[in-house]
């Protein structure tokens, strides 16, 4: 429901921000204990762009109560397929993933956005603790007792830890003194849906062309979600095709193995590019989401990792509240930045590497590709370990389980 600001009140925590990262997050902290306000505007989601949500971003779903209201529109992903499609003369063998092969009945599920967001809102109006205040923030204003909040709709109010929620223009990272470095990629991603004539039987699979991977990713019954990335000028092209011109591209580059496809209403295009700020956290707030993190769509890790920001900073707000620490001290902050600092960087780093040893022309980075992959699809313990680091760091389950031991 759409709340106003109780008077007088001092949140524990306010986030601005309701995408999914946003309202996540907000309901991560409410079940946390944390007294919370979520300032966002209420808007219908416009896009039919989905997300493969992975093992780790799954368990916080269910754990908050979302998971089992969208479950049923979700589409398993059992097998992982790369293919080297560049038609190089080094190339690396396709490489297979299979989630049983690590004992799991799927590595996750891709849910569009529009559904996901849906079950969250639900989840959001029943969270107890949890103010939703229809607005924008127009000035996000820290000093050293709490932050102030005022919108653009004449609202003030006051909190002792803000989590910026609020995306790659982030007004909340500017607040904070954060600055970001940002990178351009000469790429940009072309998102549609498609109907096809064969069963997808719950494989992904991932063409990795000169310009960059095209993903056919499962959708419920005999439909895909594909991210084509490709140079800009090339994905204007496509974009700009009709249904059935962009229908016949897309079999030819995912070689008939789907049978005939159906393009689906709603496309979006979007260029490419890497950000990172130099701090998460800082003057009482915190970074999540695009906030704190824009990558290239490879690897699905985008909305995994904003999922992975929501979790961690309700467990340190939660580990504050109980010891009766301000949740926005300067302590709970630090805590925060060495837990995602690790995450976020190597995360950035590997899509990175990847990116590049996908475009680059250097005869010796083509073979080295071709190499590790070759490597990863033949060694069984070394394809084991890709595809568990892939779904979580190792690093991470362990520091999760020496937290739940802390409080246990």
């Amino acid at each position: 429901m759409n709340e106003s600001a109780k008077p007088g009140t001092i949140y524990d925590v306010a986030v601005v921000g309701g995408g999914p990262a946003g309202l996540a997050t907000a309901i991560a902290l409410s079940d946390a204990g944390a007294r919370t306000a979520l300032i966002a505007r209420r808007v219908a989601y416009g896009d039919n762009r989905t997300t493969a949500l992975l093992g780790g971003s799954v368990d916080l779903l269910r754990q908050l109560d979302v998971w089992a209201r969208c479950e049923a529109d979700a589409a398993a992903l059992r097998v992982m397929r790369l293919v080297d499609d560049t038609g190089r003369l080094i190339r690396a063998p396709e490489v297979r993933f299979s989630s049983d092969e690590i004992g799991l009945d799927a590595f996750g599920y891709n849910i569009e956005n529009r559904t996901l967001m849906a079950a969250m809102e639900a989840r959001a109006a029943e969270a107890r603790s949890l103010t939703q205040i229809d607005g924008e923030a127009e000035h996000v204003t820290p000093d050293d007792a709490a932050v102030t909040i005022t919108t653009r709709q004449g609202e003030t109010l006051i909190a002792h830890l803000v989590v910026g929620a609020d995306g790659r223009q982030s007004l909340c990272r500017k607040a904070a003194g954060i600055s970001v470095t940002r990178r351009a990629l000469d790429q940009a991603a072309l998102t549609f849906n498609i109907a096809h004539a064969r069963p997808h039987k719950n494989i992904s699979t991932e063409f990795h062309t000169p310009h960059g991977p095209c993903v056919f990713v499962p959708l419920p019954g005999d439909r895909s979600s594909v991210v084509w990335v490709a140079s800009p000028k090339e994905a204007e092209r496509l974009k700009a095709l009709s249904d059935d011109d962009l229908a016949e591209a897309a079999e030819r580059q995912l070689h008939s193995i789907l049978g005939r496809l159906h393009v689906e209403p709603g496309r979006n295009l979007f260029p490419l590019g890497i950000e990172r700020p130099a701090r998460f956290a800082n003057n009482r707030i915190v970074l999540v989401g695009e906030a704190a993190h824009v990558l290239p769509p490879i690897g699905a890790q985008g909305l995994n990792m904003g999922l992975r920001d929501a979790a961690d900073i309700a467990d340190i707000v939660r580990s504050a509240l109980s010891s009766g620490e301000d949740p926005g001290s300067p302590g709970a902050l630090t805590r925060f930045e060495t837990a995602r600092r690790s995450d976020v960087l190597s995360r950035t780093f590997a899509i990175d590497v990847a990116n590049r040893s996908l475009l680059s022309d250097f005869l010796p980075t083509q073979t080295a590709r071709a190499l590790g992959l070759q490597l990863i699809g033949r060694i069984g313990p070394l394809r084991r370990l890709a595809m568990r680091e892939g779904l979580a760091p190792s690093w991470r389950q362990r520091q999760h389980s020496e937290t739940r031991s802390g409080r246990s």
